[in-house]
């Protein structure tokens, strides 16, 4: 930041993930005056490597956001450390509250905080998560090829993930954990392809020389498996959108709360959009930073028609004060808006 308490730009990013990045970098390059505020907490931070992303295959997650900066402030954004507490209306635009008291003032919002992964609470878990525990058959499947998998019997989507990961191991085992197990339909489609049941509350982690051996169950035996998937409940991060009434909601598959918006990320009240996991929990890597990438171009476009009403405005009414004082702001400075 520049040192002031307070600031203020054309659009604020709540998130610096591959969606935020890549909406401040379209933006920027739109010659916007942009402001990333990141808190730090990448989703991904365990993982050793993304997959799935076009040239940019296995790249340390922290590789890839410290290159996403740079470009962006390559083109004249910023991008700060801290934490976005709340938003709220200011005139026609929003105050975004930081943590140490800053507050930057912006014409739109784009959040792209992503989500939270909610674990069961077993021993273990969450020490191994992003590591040998994972959620992902796109993003971890190739890493566990062949080997003994069993996926935790967690919510609805768990049949769904044996079935994915069976497509690269032929050693794959639901464990039902404290859940009942599937029955009818769902029971069949694991019988066919020779997916195991297991009954028993899974109740540790079995780990050998820093690897998953097995899992322990409550009966005392240990059940052999070198990778074990769970269906976290994922939580978008949306709670300091609270003073705009904007509130994550269920998502429709199940498997936790997200922000809804339109295709575009433009969400119920205006001038604020979403990309990422904080709408689409189950987004990839790719699919995150180009529904950024969609979302700067769709709010951009927004400011271009904003900025053009004023100037109308001020053609037909050149003694309109309110338009001259309007339309003189947004074009001050370097012309960053554009006009």
């Amino acid at each position: 930041m520049t040192g002031n308490k307070n600031d203020s730009c054309d659009v604020v990013v709540v998130g610096g993930g591959a969606a935020g990045l890549n909406g401040a970098l379209v933006l920027a390059r739109s010659r916007r005056s942009v402001v990333v505020v990141d808190a730090g907490e990448p989703r991904n931070a365990p993982a050793d490597g993304v997959h799935g992303l076009l040239a940019r295959e296995g790249i340390p997650p922290r590789e890839l956001l410290e290159r996403g900066r740079a470009e962006v402030r390559g083109y004249g954004g910023r991008v700060e450390t801290g934490e976005v507490t709340a938003v709220r209306r200011d005139g026609e635009g929003f105050a975004v509250a930081l943590a140490d008291d800053r507050v930057i003032r912006a014409r739109r919002v784009l959040v792209t905080t992503g989500l939270v992964d909610r674990l069961p609470d077993i021993p273990g878990l969450r020490e191994r998560w992003g590591r040998d525990v994972l959620h992902c058959p796109y993003c971890h499947g190739w890493e566990v090829r062949d080997q003994a998998v069993g996926v935790l019997l967690t919510g609805p989507m768990s049949v769904h993930q044996a079935l994915m990961f069976r497509q690269l191991s032929p050693d794959v085992a639901l464990l039902t954990h404290t859940a009942p197990p599937p029955v009818g339909e769902q029971a069949e489609q694991l019988a066919a392809p020779g997916i195991r049941v297991v009954p028993g509350e899974m109740v540790a982690l079995e780990v050998a020389d820093d690897r998953l051996v097995g899992v322990r169950l409550a009966d005392g035996s240990v059940f052999a498996r070198q990778a074990l998937v769970v269906g976290p409940r994922m939580v978008a991060r949306a709670g300091f959108l609270s003073a705009l009434g904007l509130r994550a909601v269920e998502h429709p598959m199940g498997i936790g709360e997200h922000v809804p918006a339109d295709p575009t990320g433009r969400t119920e009240v205006p001038g604020v959009w979403v990309a990422g996991n904080v709408t689409d929990p189950v987004a990839q890597v790719g699919a995150a930073a180009a529904a950024g990438a969609a979302a700067g171009a769709q709010i951009n476009g927004d400011l271009v028609a904003e900025e053009t009403r004023l100037a109308v405005a001020a053609l037909r009414d050149p003694f309109s004060h309110r338009s001259e004082a309007r339309l003189a702001e947004l074009v001050t400075g370097d012309r960053r808006h554009g006009l």
